[in-house]
């Protein structure tokens, strides 16, 4: 069974910077999108930011474009989300996803992903 497991999330101030980190076992990058997801309490988790191991491209949501940067490490099967310049608005729980054979169309759809992580708090005070 795969697992994936989120951690680097706190309590930062506007205009810090963290990395969330999501280590992932029992499962292979090949073949794989990757994504990082956010929730605020009362609203449906939105999309912020995917790769795609076949064409190695990456997918943002608009208002992280430019702040946030997805990666990940095959050697330590990890996914990370870099984000700089936070906002209060960016508060909410990360979670990482991971699918195989995600379509392009389906890259920012929850639905698409089979597994996913627990999720970490991330807060930015103004």
């Amino acid at each position: 069974q795969g697992q994936l497991v989120e951690s680097g999330g706190g309590l930062v101030q506007a205009g810090d910077s963290l990395r969330l980190s999501c280590a992932t076992s029992g499962l292979t990058f090949s073949n794989s999108a990757m994504a990082w997801f956010r929730q605020t309490p009362g609203k449906e988790r939105e999309f912020v930011a995917a790769f795609r191991q076949n064409g190695g491209r990456t997918y943002y949501e608009d208002s992280v474009r430019g702040r946030f940067t997805i990666s990940r490490d095959g050697a330590k099967n990890t996914i990370y989300l870099a984000m700089n310049n936070l906002k209060p608005e960016d508060s909410a729980v990360y979670y990482c996803a991971l699918g195989y054979g995600v379509i392009l169309s389906s890259i920012r759809n929850e639905a698409a992903y089979k597994y996913w992580g627990q999720g970490t708090q991330v807060t930015v005070s103004s």
